[in-house]
């Protein structure tokens, strides 16, 4: 076969999106960030694929300004898509959740949130704890307590 061609092949594949989350609410679809939904999706290419949010935001006199507990040392990223969490009381940590592909599937891990993942009717993760679950298409993910607005459908979109 043509070189050039599978190189091509490589490219595409890399390329294409293989999972996504679908924003469920309002709120959810505006915590992402400008750019980041296309045809109201979320793509993931590659996994780990980790999601949590940078900063915090508060309203002060009508105005949303961002506000910081910053770690000491240099910050390198450690997620793939950042969150923003509007909504009081806060519901998305740092280092909230990653959606990994497995031999058998798919799982969600929460990364040890304070508040937790939820999966379909399973809560995971909270005060810190962490935890896993297996992930199917067509799964509800709500990042934080059941009372959280940030609502989204993990869809499949490759064939393994």
């Amino acid at each position: 076969m043509n070189p050039e061609l599978l190189d091509r092949q490589s490219i595409v594949s890399a390329l294409a999106p293989k999972a996504a989350l679908k924003p469920l609410t309002e709120e959810a679809a505006r915590a992402v960030p400008v750019g980041t939904i296309a045809d109201g999706l979320i793509t993931i290419r590659r996994f780990p694929f980790r999601v949590g949010r940078e900063s915090r935001f508060t309203n002060v006199n009508g105005e949303i300004r961002r506000i910081e507990r910053r770690r000491p040392g240099i910050q390198v990223p450690n997620n793939d898509l950042y969150l923003l969490d509007l909504i009081r009381p806060l519901h998305i940590s740092r280092e909230h959740f990653q959606i990994d592909r497995t031999v058998d599937g798919y799982v969600l891990v929460d990364r040890g949130s304070a508040c937790g993942t939820i999966v379909g009717d399973a809560e995971i993760g909270g005060k810190d704890s962490g935890g896993s679950i297996p992930l199917k298409d067509g799964d509800t993910v709500i990042v934080g307590t059941s009372n959280s607005p940030y609502i989204y459908t993990f869809v499949v979109l490759d064939a393994k």
